[in-house]
């Protein structure tokens, strides 16, 4: 019996070491926890490059534009169409209306406003006897001017050189010089001035003269802008066309 324990104990202790190594070498192996929330979870989004920074493209806040100012169009300017020489006229016309300004020979006639020469005649073709109503003009110069009423001036004894159909022109400058030109004719030396609205070429019943322009030539004479474009206007509506038909001296 004693020879049996002594030989019993040391064996536990092998077997209770076996059993210790064993469970030291399973907590070694066991894997760790899993991490909770990773660097994606903690870390915050980076901001797009330029965000919340105005005035960068891609924001949505832009600064606005700065706002734009049209200019005012300048005021249009009139002159007298006779330069130079004492003038007269008279309040009415024969037949249709228009204004026979009477001066000397050779004065003047001027553009009344700045504008483009729209219709040129430099020979006289007019003859008693066919006495054609686009003849009767002889000499003369229309413009559209900045207003975009036509003005014409006729029975010229000359046209300015280089007044051609489309220059432009500046009120004040020369157009031509008055004489008797076409029906006026052993009449005395007048400028005939006519206000209209623009039509295409030859329409000579209307370029004539369509409005009155007596009281424009007392403002323009004594430095005044008065303007015939509301007065033009309201005569084309009350025609009803561009070019209505001619009723008097055609």
């Amino acid at each position: 019996m004693h020879r049996c324990n002594v030989l019993a104990a040391p064996l536990v202790a092998v077997l209770a070491a076996l059993v210790a190594v064993s469970g030291c070498s399973r907590a070694v192996d066991s894997p760790a926890a899993p991490a909770t929330g990773g660097v994606a979870a903690t870390t915050a989004a980076s901001p797009a490059p330029g965000a919340g920074e105005p005035g960068l493209e891609g924001t949505g806040t832009e600064p606005a534009a700065p706002p734009t100012t049209r200019a005012k169009p300048a005021p249009v300017r009139y002159r007298f169409p006779v330069a130079g020489c004492r003038a007269g006229y008279g309040r009415t016309h024969h037949d249709y209306p228009a204004a026979d300004i009477f001066s000397r020979r050779g004065c003047a006639f001027v553009a009344p406003v700045d504008g483009r020469v729209d219709e040129v005649a430099r020979v006289d073709r007019w003859s008693p006897a066919t006495d054609r109503g686009a003849d009767r003009g002889g000499r003369s110069v229309s413009l559209v001017g900045v207003d975009g009423v036509r003005y014409y001036g006729s029975h010229l004894e000359a046209v300015a050189p280089g007044v051609v159909k489309g220059s432009r022109v500046r009120a004040g400058q020369l157009l031509g010089r008055i004489g008797d030109s076409g029906s006026a004719s052993g009449t005395p030396v007048h400028l005939h001035f006519g206000i209209s609205w623009p039509t295409r070429p030859g329409i000579w019943w209307v370029r004539r003269g369509i409005v009155p322009p007596a009281r424009y030539l007392d403002s323009w004479r004594a430095g005044g802008d008065l303007s015939p474009v509301g007065a033009v206007r309201a005569a084309r509506a009350a025609a009803g066309r561009e070019v209505p038909a001619c009723r008097a001296r055609c």
